[in-house]
């Protein structure tokens, strides 16, 4: 029977597997040293290590890191210059500016390409994992992508936003993601006039964002939304109020009349307990269980509780969260090695759990793309689907390789691998073996499960396992440890946090 309570696990209940649990789902796993670090540290001073990450060094990001003027707007003088070959029909001109446009569109992608690389390289080596967890949380929830913004500064710049509002307040990110020229772009509000409102903007910060698809809203709030956002455009790199194309006449959105604009939109969005409840349903699918029909009847006391503490704390992040990683339910048993690995938790994870190498993120991100999470680059305005969704029969041969590339240096479609790459480090895993051991051998074929997997393999799967560990006539070191690894990360529990 799987406990809803929400009252804090106790310091008895705390060990290495549930400081595991947490890592896993608060961050991307971590070694047996770093779960040790945790275990030592009690639940509170765990889940609060994590969550106050801002005491710890992070990585500095720079606005200079990326270039910002690939897709700046044209000045005054090329403007004209513009204009005047089109009227003169100069060919040539013509020819020439086109091939600086095509030119520009090129650096772009291979520049969207090294964000993409960049985000993998910090999801690696941060020492703040919450952050990063919690900023690809809502790269999914406000869902764009580069392929329809052609922007790849504008999706660097959205990636900073998310990081900056990770565990702060809700109710703030909303406003500023209706002043975020990626999003703006995405869901064409740029082009969204008096007279002429565009109602995707108004649509998905109902349906999708905020109150969620069917909840207390109507189309007609959807049209009366979209109009107070009219003139919430952008230029360059910054948001821009067009006054002059603003809807400033008087609109009836979820029963409250007045003369709207965007904020007033969204505030009165954000005061229906829909919002409070549509958010933690997601958090909790995306931190607890994302299994087939969850969350349903059986933890509604749970997301209930979570949404209560948000509308108590006016949508505070970070209590509702600390609220959720200290409570009965999130170690409950049912909750552990429920969720499907993403392709990005996935690929992080075997590097930061296993300490092997990172290899080349060229082909890590082309790696994660082929499994169906390609970062920056989500399906649609919902996101990526999750759970279930992520394994088929194409995307499991993928994960499978992944996971050999990671421990060997050899890609799938290569005939041999590069010898330099080959070799890793393996004496922190081994070391980590052995102190599970206490020097017994017959027990390093469990200690290496243990380590790897995040529930137990079926009593089968683990004696044919053993059986393999035998035949390598010598102790889990280097390459027997190598092969085993191999191994071990196809079983179908590896795909499990």
């Amino acid at each position: 029977m799987i406990s809803l309570s929400m009252s804090p696990i106790s310091k008895s209940q705390w060990n290495a597997t549930t400081a595991r649990h947490l890592l896993n789902r608060a961050g991307f796993g971590g070694t047996t040293a770093q779960i040790e670090a945790l275990v030592a540290m009690g639940p509170d001073g765990a889940v609060d290590y994590l969550l106050n990450y801002n005491s710890l060094p992070e990585e500095t990001i720079s606005d200079t890191q990326f270039d910002r003027d690939i897709r700046r707007p044209l000045n005054d003088e090329e403007r004209s210059m513009v204009q005047q070959a089109r009227k003169s029909n100069d060919e040539d001109a013509l020819a020439q500016i086109q091939k600086l446009r095509n030119e520009r569109d090129g650096l772009d992608r291979k520049q969207a390409q090294e964000v993409q690389k960049w985000w993998l390289r910090r999801m690696i080596e941060t020492g703040r994992p919450f952050e990063e967890k919690m900023t690809l949380f809502w790269h999914g929830h406000f869902a764009t992508g580069y392929r329809t913004i052609e922007d790849s500064y504008h999706m660097f710049q959205q990636n900073q936003l998310f990081r900056k509002h990770a565990v702060g307040n809700f109710s703030q990110l909303v406003m500023r993601i209706l002043r975020d020229p990626a999003m703006l772009k995405y869901l064409d509000n740029d082009e969204s006039r008096k007279g002429r409102p565009n109602e995707n903007l108004a649509r998905e910060l109902m349906e999708l964002f905020v109150l969620g698809e069917g909840n207390a809203y109507s189309e007609n709030d959807i049209k009366e939304g979209a109009r107070a956002l009219t003139g919430y455009t952008f230029e360059d790199d910054a948001f821009k109020f067009n006054a002059g194309q603003h809807d400033g006449e008087s609109k009836t959105i979820l029963g409250q009349t007045g003369e709207w604009d965007g904020d007033d939109f969204a505030r009165i969005i954000l005061s229906r307990k829909e919002s409070s409840d549509f958010l933690c349903r997601k958090l909790y699918r995306f931190f607890v269980n994302d299994g087939p029909g969850m969350p349903d009847a059986k933890v509604a006391a749970v997301t209930k509780a979570l949404a209560e503490e948000m509308r108590k704390k006016q949508y505070e992040m970070k209590p509702v969260l600390r609220m959720l990683f200290r409570s009965q339910h999130f170690y409950d048993t049912a909750n552990m090695g429920s969720t499907i690995k993403s392709p990005v938790q996935l690929t992080i994870q075997t590097i930061r759990e296993l300490g092997v190498p990172p290899r080349d993120l060229s082909t890590l991100n082309s790696a994660t793309d082929l499994m169906g999470q390609s970062l920056f680059m989500p399906p649609n305005v919902k996101g990526w689907d999750c759970g279930q969704a992520w394994i088929n029969t194409s995307t499991f041969f993928v994960r499978q390789n992944l996971a050999v590339y990671l421990i060997t240096g050899k890609r799938p479609d290569a005939f041999d691998w590069d010898e330099s790459l080959a070799h890793w480090n393996t004496s922190a895993l081994e070391a980590a073996i052995a102190a599970r051991t206490n020097g017994d051998a017959s027990k390093e074929a469990d200690a290496l499960m243990d380590i790897a997997l995040a529930i137990d393999a079926p009593a089968s799967r683990r004696e044919q396992f053993k059986k393999y560990v035998q035949t390598l006539n010598g102790p889990l070191k280097g390459e027997r440890l190598v092969a085993a690894l191999c191994l071990v990360t196809a079983m179908p529990e590896y795909q499990l946090c």
